[in-house]
């Protein structure tokens, strides 16, 4: 039972697509294509995977550190400025559709990289980015840490809305700072591991188990945007680089989470481009958090304190 009004109910999907990979420009269209089109499909808020553009760099858990120097140049030089023209672009486009957007990026600024999710408002305003903590094992060789400062919730037409990057779900402290800022929907953006070595038959399960864990921890609503791994990435990489055994084509599985921790939409999985949308009510959030409330009543903040550098390093 609530006494909610309906003024509390959206519409928010994943972007369960796969970008024109290696193609700045091309992925950017290809995004604005489809923020037409969860503008048809009356979603608010759509989600898209990360780094989407221009893709996941799939190539750096797979060959030796100093044979990827000429293909990590080539992924300096397609990543963007943020905000720049394609973010622009985005804007305009989440202007036109009515529907605010998180896309995962990778951001050039200057000499360095960095995994970063970009955040835009529903009448195409930028509200901010997010710049991954701390780049996952082989992705040091490419992507910068990011800091504190862009460890934010953001308030938008939609909700307070924050995100995290891929394995960041690990990092207990930086959720929990997400948390601390009352974040009601949760952007969780991941490329596919899943065709991986060492990945094959639990990447999925994993994503599963973190996501759903900071739904009912963060008492939010999660969307998940994982991508697939199409043959034209595979194609790109090999010729790239050479050929290699270490990942295929597949993947993609992408939700909504429920803040009690359960799926609102059945997982969509495989090749098929779509998006994952469900209806949700920010009002049951105050359901669980009657139980629970992660940054109020259960937080013991006499006993256990979380201490965030918001200071920027740049």
């Amino acid at each position: 039972m609530t006494l909610d009004d309906g003024s509390r109910i959206r519409k928010i999907a994943a972007a369960h697509i796969a970008p024109v990979y290696m193609n700045t420009q091309a992925t950017t269209d290809k995004a604005c294509d489809w923020i037409h089109k969860a503008s048809q499909e009356g979603i608010q808020l759509l989600v898209f995977p990360e780094v989407f553009i221009p893709g996941f760099p799939y190539w750096l858990n797979c060959y030796a550190p100093l044979a990827q120097g000429p293909v990590n140049q080539l992924y300096l030089e397609a990543s963007i400025q943020v905000p720049g023209p394609e973010v622009i672009q985005l804007a305009e486009a989440a202007a036109a559709a009515k529907t605010a957007v998180v896309i995962g990026v990778s951001e050039r600024d200057h000499g360095t990289a960095y995994n970063t999710q970009v955040f835009i408002d529903d009448d195409g305003s930028y509200l901010g980015k997010h710049r991954k903590l701390q780049p996952t094992y082989a992705e040091r060789y490419l992507w910068g840490q990011g800091d504190g400062s862009t460890l934010k919730v953001f308030e938008s037409s939609i909700g307070r809305i924050g995100g995290l990057a891929c394995w960041e779900h690990t990092m207990n402290l930086a959720r929990q700072a997400l948390i601390m800022q009352h974040e009601e929907i949760h952007a969780a953006s991941w490329p596919s591991l899943a065709t991986l070595k060492g990945f094959v038959g639990i990447y999925d399960q994993q994503v599963d188990a973190m996501c759903r864990n900071h739904a009912l921890t963060g008492q939010c609503f999660v969307v998940v945007a994982e991508e697939m791994v199409t043959q034209e990435a595979v194609n790109w990489v090999e010729q790239h680089c050479g050929p290699q055994d270490f990942f295929t084509a597949g993947g993609g599985w992408s939700t909504v989470i429920h803040p009690w921790g359960v799926h609102a939409i059945t997982p969509h999985v495989g090749p098929e481009e779509k998006l994952v949308s469900a209806e949700i009510n920010l009002s049951d959030i105050l359901q669980v958090k009657g139980i629970v409330d992660g940054s109020g009543h259960s937080a013991r903040r006499e006993i256990l304190k979380l201490v965030v550098d918001s200071e920027s390093k740049d």
